[in-house]
């Protein structure tokens, strides 16, 4: 039962934009789901949903991985304005941020999703990027030499 109607959810948020918990368990009423406001709340913590503002102004819930492209720009943003350098150590691209600025550029990185990138670790003022494979590694500076760019 508890698949089926988190499947449903994730079926409804993706057909309406929803704004509420209410209008959440309305959807799932007409569908044959009756739960309680405690189910719904712990199903969309479960399925990790959030809530993003969509261009009427009004928020509704959204899963998690379809909030991607309305970050790009803030991440490129992000990104942009932190790191100040580009280096290479092997399979390792080394980034210099702005003081404080490392965990929040690292994550822009992540939230890029390059095929090429195996991961990323952040200090303060540098990021380590590892890379899949050694051929990569150019290609890899290309693309954060041009997103600094931007």
């Amino acid at each position: 039962m508890k698949i089926s109607r988190q499947t449903k959810i994730i079926e409804l948020i993706d057909k309406f934009q929803l704004e509420t918990q209410d209008d959440l368990s309305e959807k799932l009423k007409e569908l044959g789901f009756f739960v309680t406001q405690a189910t719904i709340s712990r199903d969309i913590k479960e399925l990790r949903l959030i809530k993003v503002m969509g261009k009427n102004g009004k928020q509704y819930y959204s899963t998690y991985k379809d909030v991607g492209t309305l970050y790009d720009e803030r991440v490129v943003s992000v990104f942009k304005k932190a790191v100040l350098t580009v280096d290479v150590a092997e399979f390792l691209v080394v980034l210099r941020t702005l003081p404080a600025m490392g965990q929040a550029a690292a994550l822009a990185i992540d939230s890029m999703e390059i095929n090429e990138v195996v991961g990323t670790i952040a200090g303060d003022d540098t990021i380590f990027v590892a890379i899949r494979e050694k051929k990569d590694v150019p290609l890899v500076v290309e693309k954060f030499r041009k997103l600094m760019k931007l």
